[in-house]
This record gives structure tokens, sequence and C-alpha cells, in this order.
């Protein structure tokens, strides 16, 4: 009989809501992980894009490494804040779609700051790229951890574990962007793909722990579709995207065969198609100038190249000492695809005598046999500056092991301001051959002319005489503007810089990669 007192029994309430849902041990782990992979895609990828603004420095690495673990502490503090106060469940989702659609926009919002030469705006913009996605996905795994700990007698267990799936997933992020992804994407490509996948689990993460549809998702998606349509129109554009740069190969509009190399927005090769001959850089008919001084004639030598960029200098060798055998270390997979494909390093009318392997090239030197080679050409960058291990007592003095009795090294430089790195790079020559010479405008050799402000030098290095006359009147004769400097006043222009060596080469501290006032 029904208790009349109480009334008859009040129906389930259907429309109302289902429970949230429990996050289990394996969903746990699959956040913990994907989110800290995450993470360090952002970083790695935000080094790409910085290169072609602020190039590949340690000061550029250490920027983005430190504002990446800022977000990090940041995003982990704040995470763990706000999973005492908001239930994880409600919190979890929406800081994977605005990371998504963060994410998702960062190469547009670079880019576009990069090319406006405002370097106050490029930094803003990059801090909030790494900052944003950086602590919203940080803040992932406190919230999660939250949910684990459901057993005070289990806290270790659920923390460490957890902590340990974060520092894989964190390992896995690396390895992948840094062996996989880099190499076969656009960057980009990297961020904007980051992006969809991101704010697709915040959909999924929103149903399976709400019970319900998920909501802004819609929003972060549209973001993301719009990060994706403004980037092919964002400036700075590649050709290709390299392992190491954004590569571009820009024609010239005054030479029918004319073509530049720029990698990360710096002109590095300029290569005439039609006649390999043709010298435009003032640095490379240096490099020229010394070659036919060192080895007059037009007979062929064995040579070997630190560096490839567009192979300038090789083609010309091949051009103008047939049979000559250039070997050339060039670290980069991705510029010596751009010279195939669009230098005509392949196909008809290819030069002969070429050999290019993918190497580093301190290794690649490593492997060549004493004293064959004839002419060694230090010509590799990374970014603006030349890889300190390429500049160091212990690498000259194999450059000095492979090289022929008559045999000499010359070297491209850049450096502005009081040019300390350049200085110390001829120091350091100087320690291991008998005879240096430096050459460049009158200005940047302390003697009165253009110049002044620093750019390119090249320095020669042999164990026997050169005779610096003729290669001063071959830069005469090849219009450079340049001079020699040796003997007493090359020493007082080195002063009292330090030889650098394996254990201490401050490269990217001596140098001074542009002038004071802007600009190269």
């Amino acid at each position: 009989m029904a208790d009349a007192s109480r009334g008859p029994a009040a129906p389930p309430d259907r429309s109302a809501a289902p429970p949230p849902a429990r996050l289990g041990a394996r969903g746990a782990a699959a956040l913990v992980f994907g989110s800290s992979a995450a993470v360090l895609v952002v970083e790695l990828v935000a080094l790409r894009l910085l290169a072609p603004y602020l190039g590949l420095t340690l000061e550029t690495n250490t920027l983005v490494i430190g504002v990446a673990l800022a977000a990090i502490a940041v995003g982990s503090w704040a995470g763990g804040r706000l999973a005492d106060l908001v239930d994880p469940r409600r919190t979890i989702a929406p800081a994977l779609g605005i990371s998504g659609a963060a994410v998702a926009l960062t190469p547009a919002v670079v880019r576009a700051a990069g090319s406006s030469g405002d370097g106050t705006l490029l930094v803003l913009a990059a801090t909030t790229s790494i900052v944003v996605p950086g602590a919203l996905l940080s803040a992932v795994t406190p919230m999660v951890t939250k949910l684990r700990l459901t057993d005070l007698a289990t806290t270790g267990t659920v923390v460490g574990r957890l902590s340990g799936i974060g520092t894989v997933g964190s390992i896995f992020g690396t390895v992948l962007t840094g062996f996989v992804l880099v190499s076969r994407v656009p960057v980009s490509g990297i961020l904007v793909g980051l992006g969809v996948l991101l704010v697709a689990t915040a959909a999924l993460v929103e149903v399976l722990l709400r019970r319900r549809r998920p909501r802004g998702a819609g929003l972060a998606g549209l973001v993301v579709v719009l990060g994706a349509l403004v980037v092919p129109f964002a400036p700075g554009g590649c050709d290709a995207e390299t392992t190491y740069h954004c590569a571009s190969v820009v024609e010239d509009d005054e030479r029918d065969g004319g073509r530049v190399l720029v990698l990360d927005g710096l002109r590095h090769s300029y290569v005439d198609l039609e006649d390999p001959t043709y010298l435009e850089f003032a640095y490379v008919r240096a490099l020229a100038a010394v070659t036919e001084a060192a080895h007059p004639g037009d007979g062929p030598i064995d040579a070997y190249h630190l560096g490839g960029g567009g192979l300038t200098f090789p083609r010309w060798l091949a051009a103008e000492r047939p049979g000559t055998r250039s070997l050339v270390s060039e670290i980069d997979p991705g510029v010596v695809r751009v010279d195939r494909e669009l230098l005509g390093l392949r196909g008809a009318g290819a030069p002969e005598g070429i050999a290019v392997r993918v190497e580093d090239g301190r290794l690649g030197l490593g492997r060549l046999e004493p004293g064959s080679r004839d002419l060694v050409v230090g010509d590799a960058f990374g970014g603006v500056s030349v890889p300190w291990h390429l500049t160091t007592r212990e690498a000259v003095s194999d450059v000095r092991r492979v090289l022929a009795p008559d045999g000499v090294y010359v070297a491209n430089l850049i450096d502005h301001g009081p040019l300390a790195f350049a200085r110390a790079e001829v120091a350091t020559l100087a320690d291991v051959f008998a005879h240096v010479a430096v050459l460049g405008e009158p200005g940047d050799l302390g003697r009165e002319g253009p110049g002044g402000d620093g750019g390119n030098l090249v320095v020669l290095a042999a164990d026997r005489e050169v005779d610096l006359d003729a290669v001063a009147a071959a830069l005469t004769e090849r219009d450079t503007g340049w001079e020699v400097l040796a003997g007493a006043e090359l020493d007082a222009w080195v002063g009292d810089a330090d030889v650098l060596t394996d254990d201490h080469a401050p490269v990217d501290q001596l140098l001074q990669p542009y002038p004071s006032a802007g600009g190269r």
C-alpha cells in the first residue's frame, strides 16, 4: 500500500546528465604522455621558426629553451592550483583545445612579426607562441594527477608513475620531431597538424569525462582551419623546409642564369647556371684570388670543402681548372636536394668532378687521408656563424694534417663590430700554421678606406709562403676593393685574442652577427 503521507514516488529525471566518468589509468597515461610530447614538439619547431630572423645561435637556443622551461613551470604550478579549486574534468579539455588553436596560429604569427623588422615584436610573438601552449599543455599533468589521486596510500605511486610517463612523452616528442617530422614535414604543417590533434583530443576528453557534447571545440577547430589557410600567405615562405633551414632560391632579374640561395633569410650563395665562372660575392672572388696565387695555372687540383651551400666555388674550380676533384661535406641533405633540383647540380650541364657527402664537416675532415688535399676551403655556416667545432685549434690541426706540403687552407669568416671572433680565429690559425694572412676591406683591417663595420673576411693559412703580392693583384683584378694584412701588422690587428680550443670556444659570445646600427 502506498504511503499517503509521502505521496506517490516521483518519476526519475531522465533529462539530467549522467554523472562524470572517472579517468582510468590508461587514459591518464595517454593524456600526460601526449601533452608532454606536444610541449617538446612546440619548443623544437619554435627554434626553426625563429632561425630566419634571429639565426641559429646559442643565444636563440637559450632564449627558446628558457621560455619553454618557464612555460612548463608556470603551467605546472597553475594547473596544480586550479585542480584544487575546480574539478579537472571541466578544465582538461579547454586547456587542450586552446593550446591546439594557439599552436596552429603560431607559424603565421611568428612569420608576420619577423617580417615586420621589429625585433621587440618578434620576441614578444615568439614568447607568446611558446608560453601559451606550453603552459596550458603542462597544466594537464597536475590536473590528471588530481583525478587519479583517490587513495593516500598510493600517492607516491601515482605521482611517480605519471611523472615518469610525462618524461618519456617529452623524449618521444623530441625524437619524433628531430629525427622524423622536421626532415619530412614543413614546419607549418607540423604545427597545424599538432593543432588539429590537440583540438580533436579536447573534444574526445570532453565527451569521455563529462559525457556531453563538447563546447568550444567548434571555435577551436575554426581557429585551426584559419591557421592552416593563413600560413601559405604569411611572409617568409620557403621553397624547401630542410633539416636545418628554411631554403629559398631567388632569381636575379639582371642575369638570366643568376640564382641566389637564401637560407633562413640570409643570402648564402649566388650561382649563375649559365656561367659558373661568374662570382657575384666579393668573398668568393677573394677565395678565387687566393687559389690563383697559391696554385698558379689552370691545372687540376684536389680540393676539400667544409660546407656546400650552393656549391659556387666547387663549380668555379670545375670550370676554371678542368679535372679538379672537389669533395664537399654538407650537413644538410635538404640543401643538397635544392642544389640538385633547383641549382643545376643534376642533369644536363651539371658540373663534373664534384662529390657531395651529407655529413658533419668535422667528421668528414677526420676521414680524409693525410696530405691528400691541395686546397681546403672553409665555408660552413650555421645561421650567421661558423659552427664552433670547426674553429678550434684541434679542428685546424686536422685541416693541416690533410693538406699536402704546398697546400693552403682558405676560409670565409663573418663578423662585425670589434671583430672579436675573427681575431680569435686568426690567432688560432697562427697557433697551428707557419704563415697566415687576412683579406678584407681596408677599414676592417684597421686601415683607411671602406669598411670598418665588419662583414666578410677571408683568412688564408699554410706552412709555406704564399705570394701575397700575387694575392693582392688578383684581388684588384677581380674588383673586390679588398687588401691583404700579414706580418707584424696582422699581429697588431689580432692583439691579445685567445686561441680557440675544443675545451673553450665561445664563438657565439665573441661574434657580433650584425652591425650595431642593424642590417647586414
